[in-house]
């Protein structure tokens, strides 16, 4: 099984987020993602043995309650790049409110799936959600004058479960299905 970590958005931001990935449609090389799926990954865990499942959701759980984070309100907006604007891999979607307690999350998650054995983090984490990733630098220049000039703002949403998530890849594209949910408490 492919997992990883999510928080997920709700379904009033499909088409806003839709909207923006248009402004990009014209880029050549760039490859967007699905905006029915959109969410924010918390951790990538990649391909994990069925066996291992009741135990990483018993350390998943215990990593949300251990993050002292309960629901929190988290607004999106804002545009940004992976690695940088000269070499751009990832085009993504911000956080304008809510991104400390999705850093305290993430670094829970971190430290009890690394303590499993899965692979540490090999960058900073930054919250966002993945709007496009480039394959190659043909349509950089437009993609460079989007995020320069727009500054939007997607939505806000109240963020009370993380997702242990499932991607099976196909030939339309990654297909995500929820495996578990962790409530955040009060």
């Amino acid at each position: 099984m492919r997992l990883f970590v999510s928080v997920d958005c709700p379904d009033d931001f499909a088409t806003p987020i839709a909207d923006l990935q248009a402004a990009l449609e014209d880029a050549s090389g760039l490859n967007v993602t699905d905006p029915e799926q959109a969410h924010l990954t918390l951790k990538f865990l990649g391909d994990v043995d069925e066996s291992r499942l009741p135990d990483l959701e018993s350390e998943l759980e215990t990593a949300v309650e251990d993050s002292g984070v309960g629901p929190f309100s988290a607004r999106f907006g804002g545009l940004g790049v992976f690695p940088d604007l000269e070499y751009i891999h990832v085009v993504w979607l911000g956080v304008e409110e809510g991104g400390d307690e999705l850093t305290r999350l993430h670094e829970a998650i971190e430290e009890r799936t690394t303590a499993m054995g899965f692979e540490p983090e090999s960058h900073d984490f930054t919250p966002h959600i993945t709007l496009a990733r480039m394959e190659h630098a043909g349509g950089k220049e437009l993609v460079q004058e989007v995020v320069s000039e727009r500054e939007p703002t997607v939505g806000e949403t109240v963020v009370e479960e993380v997702h242990l998530t499932e991607s099976t890849l196909t030939s339309d594209g990654p297909v995500y299905s929820t495996v578990a949910s962790f409530s955040l408490e009060d």
